[in-house]
């Protein structure tokens, strides 16, 4: 039998159990994959990469993990962060699945996004964003050289920036009441907002942004993508 998995924390919500587990049953493949919350990285993290015949990362630990791996691919490389790992190698295909799902709702006049949140999510989204051709600039509470604050979001900037991409887990489930505090009176129907979020369908970002008549996509094309693209990478 062969062991896959997922490592993050916290993990009571994940879907990955349960879309993988269901892959390999159609599959005929004899694997179980399993959940490993993990509070402290470095006490688990050597046992099950020599256990594991490949697992995924979730937050925190989409770049804390990358020093005890033997090498990344590229696009992780390139990336700056991991979520998925095989055979001690580290491989990113959130921005695969980014990139697949928002690529079809862009438009011409696209061509400067906000990405709120400085974790692995956001690096893999910035990424996403200059292979399609926008310049990404990253949001953050705490100000740094090229970084943006919630409160310099002025309504020239938000005119500026069409595309708006949430890579915090505000508003993921169950804190469903919980949204980034951008000035979303300054939305309108010229911009995109995306969530990286999937649970619930529909959070507090993106119902404000579609009041204000923005287009709007949560993150479940996203998981989706980035799952069959880890199923390629553990089954080549």
């Amino acid at each position: 039998m062969r062991h896959y998995g997922i490592i993050g924390y916290p993990l009571q919500h994940s879907f990955s159990a349960r879309y993988f587990s269901q892959k390999f049953a159609r599959e005929g493949i004899d694997a179980e994959y399993s959940l490993y919350p993990m509070e402290d990285l470095k006490s688990q993290i050597e046992e099950l990469l020599n256990r594991l015949d490949g697992f995924n990362v979730t937050m925190p630990y989409k770049q804390a993990i990358i020093p005890y791996l033997d090498a990344l691919d590229e696009t992780a490389k390139a990336v700056g962060a991991v979520n998925v790992v095989h055979q001690r190698i580290g491989y990113n295909t959130d921005c695969i699945g980014f990139m697949e799902s928002i690529r079809p709702l862009l438009r011409a006049n696209d061509q400067k996004a906000l990405v709120l949140g400085t974790g692995g999510a956001s690096k893999a989204v910035c990424y996403g964003l200059q292979q399609l051709g926008l310049t990404p600039t990253l949001v953050s509470r705490t100000k740094r050289e090229g970084v943006l604050t919630y409160a310099e979001l002025t309504e020239e900037v938000m005119a500026a920036y069409t595309v708006i991409v949430n890579c915090t887990p505000l508003g993921m489930y169950p804190q469903i009441e919980n949204c980034p505090e951008i000035p979303y009176e300054y939305l309108s129907a010229r911009h995109l907002l995306f969530d990286c979020v999937y649970n619930p369908e529909e959070t507090l970002f993106l119902r404000k942004g579609a009041a204000q008549g923005a287009k709007t996509q949560n993150g479940i094309e996203m998981l989706y993508g980035q799952a069959k693209a880890a199923w390629k990478i553990w089954n080549k």
